[in-house]
């Protein structure tokens, strides 16, 4: 039976002439009425808006956390079955096509997208958290932030930020790569759907898929401005100890950056980008890129050399072999909420009375067995010591799912939103590669340098900690303040205000080149695949990546419910990021189906001429 040809004939109408020349009008105006009502509901009702995503926030993760767990596990299974497959021969282009960077070239770019802001903030912060809160912690198989919890720690910490991590960008980018350069589509988001869609892709439906990467951009670069800005604000007061840019403590707790720092930080860290697009100094990304890789093999080198680099050396052995040894149950190891009633009809006879008292602090993620013992009340801390612990006991279910939402959701939502960014950028720089080593590649190289970072700078904090030199003082800092933290501990001090400033500007330009490579990747899909895009349009959403990052801060820092600023802007991405993870399973589907009939055309090499896809 003769196989007919792929549907290719992709038509995104864009607008002739106007302001929106070179530009779908209807992806630019819904793309853009959405992010602007956002950043108005911000403004004009901050405690409704941040109240209510936290609940959407809620309901997603209750709804939802399984589905984007399997998902992800899905996708690293995926590339890799695609991998082993003969399909895995495939060339991104035509049988004769060149690469067009050398591999060193191309696995030195990689690099780049994966030493981020994401990896300054969490190099240090990830282990250190990951240490004193994991499931292994939560299920009281280890001690908070004692020795036997270091190995959890470094296997959750790679599970975060490794192959499971980078599989998510392989998806979007081997997909969008794979259209462009074997069936010359634009591209764009909708060109992974048309195996699925065929001609319905040219309408409203293709218009949705864009949109919805157009969102997931910006929640996914809102999101890593947002943690950047703070730390760089707490590099800054490092290095200058102006008193205004931080926050006062509360509670005991380590000071967070002000608001007036965070968006002072903000409007000049946007200010950089948007004049980057309006003078064409853009076109020095490649050069802020490279400055990017020689600061951050400055900083890692600063680690090696005086910190803890045999501690880091072991666990980097340690911690990779007891990841691949995982690696099955932690991709589809996802977990529920656990119901009251449940939860009651678990406990002991004695404790059925005060169910209603034991089952908040049981099923809470982020206390402890003694901190839920010493806050029970009346009847229920009149029970027996035995039957406390079985009612702890009964609860763990919902704390595993409340620190698996909390926490590897968070992330996998952040990489998911963060896609459509790192997957174009990594589809731009692999033409001529063929599906395996663009997944192998793509997974495995990046991945283990993310490995080195996490076992270097977050080993020398971790170790430090267990020798008693950091007394706590990495710990109780603040997530972005831990890496400066942990640099005071090692570095000496003729040395330290250098290595800071070295970090700030690190940080700095990292963000500038996320910001300004971000908006470039929301035009490109506006534009309906287009290199190069009008300078208008990208300072238009530079004002208006800043008013979302901007408006949703202050709405966090002024609502008295929100212990974190950031808040908002993680609920919002959560719940941006999953209707565009069912389009990247979706995308799956259609990558497979073209690579089987491709494969099929190939061998029988009769297609008729007939759209199929």
């Amino acid at each position: 039976m003769a196989i007919r040809e792929p549907f290719t004939d992709l038509e995104i109408n864009t607008q002739e002439s106007g302001f929106y020349e070179g530009h779908s009008l209807p992806i630019a105006l819904i793309s853009k009425i959405t992010m602007v009502a956002l950043v108005l509901w911000a403004i004009l009702w901050p405690a409704a808006a941040t109240q209510t995503l936290d609940a959407w926030n809620w309901a997603t993760l209750q709804g939802f956390n399984a589905f984007y767990i399997i998902s992800v596990g899905f996708f690293a299974f995926f590339l890799f079955v695609l991998a082993a497959l003969p399909v895995g021969k495939r060339k991104l282009g035509g049988a004769d096509t060149q690469t067009e960077f050398s591999t060193f070239s191309w696995f030195a770019m990689m690099f780049g997208a994966g030493l981020g802001v994401g990896l300054m903030v969490f190099a240090t912060a990830e282990p250190v958290g990951l240490w004193g809160s994991n499931p292994v912690i939560v299920a009281q198989g280890a001690d908070a932030n004692s020795p036997e919890a270091v190995q959890s720690a470094f296997r959750y910490a790679l599970w975060h930020f490794g192959i499971h991590a980078w599989a998510i960008y392989v998806i979007t980018g081997l997909s969008l790569a794979y259209y462009a350069y074997t069936r010359d589509m634009p591209l764009t988001i909708r060109s992974a759907l048309t195996p699925l869609l065929g001609r319905a892709a040219n309408g409203f439906l293709g218009h949705v898929v864009d949109v919805l990467g157009v969102v997931a951009t910006i929640l996914g670069v809102a999101v890593t401005i947002g943690y950047g800005v703070s730390q760089f604000v707490d590099g800054v007061y490092n290095v200058t100890g102006m008193e205004w840019l931080m926050g006062d403590a509360v509670d005991g707790a380590a000071p967070k950056p002000s608001t007036v720092g965070l968006i002072t930080a903000l409007a000049i860290i946007m200010g950089m980008s948007i004049l980057s697009a309006v003078s064409g100094v853009g076109r020095g990304i490649k050069y802020l890129s490279n400055l990017n890789l020689v600061l951050s093999m400055l900083l890692l080198l600063t680690f090696i050399v005086f910190g803890s680099f045999i501690f880091a050396l072991t666990t980097y052995g340690t911690a990779l072999a007891d990841y691949i040894w995982n690696f099955i149950p932690l991709s589809f190891e996802a977990y529920s909420p656990l119901s009251q009633e449940a939860f009651t009809a678990a406990l002991p006879a004695e404790a059925e009375p005060v169910a209603g008292a034991l089952y908040s602090g049981a099923t809470n993620a982020w206390g402890s067995y003694d901190g839920f013992v010493a806050g029970l009340e009346g009847d229920a801390a009149a029970l027996d010591p035995s039957v406390q612990a079985a009612a702890y006991e009964a609860g763990t279910q919902g704390r595993l799912f409340g620190w698996q939402s909390g926490w590897t959701t968070f992330y996998w939502a952040w990489w998911i939103a963060f896609s459509p960014f790192v997957g174009l950028f990594l589809a731009r720089i692999s033409k001529g590669r063929t599906v395996r080593e663009f997944i192998l590649g793509c997974m495995i190289a990046p991945a283990l340098v993310c490995f080195a970072w996490l076992t270097i700078l977050g080993g020398t904090a971790v170790n430090n900690e267990l020798l008693g030199v950091a007394d706590g003082a990495i710990v109780g800092a603040s997530n972005t303040n831990k890496l400066f933290v942990s640099l005071a501990m090692i570095v000496p001090d003729w040395l330290l205000g250098a290595v800071i400033v070295m970090c700030v500007v690190l940080i700095m330009t990292f963000l500038v080149t996320s910001a300004d490579s971000g908006i470039l990747v929301m035009n490109t899909i506006m534009s309906g695949g287009a290199a190069e895009t009008g300078i208008k349009h990208r300072i238009i959403w530079g004002l208006i990546l800043t008013g979302v990052i901007g408006s949703l801060l202050v709405a966090g820092a002024i609502d008295p419910n929100n212990a974190d600023a950031l808040a908002p802007l993680q609920d919002a991405m959560i719940v941006g990021a999953l209707p565009f993870t069912f389009v990247m399973v979706l995308m799956a589907v259609a990558l497979a189906k073209a690579l089987i009939n491709d494969s099929r055309r190939e061998r029988a090499n009769d297609a008729v001429g007939q759209p199929a896809e």
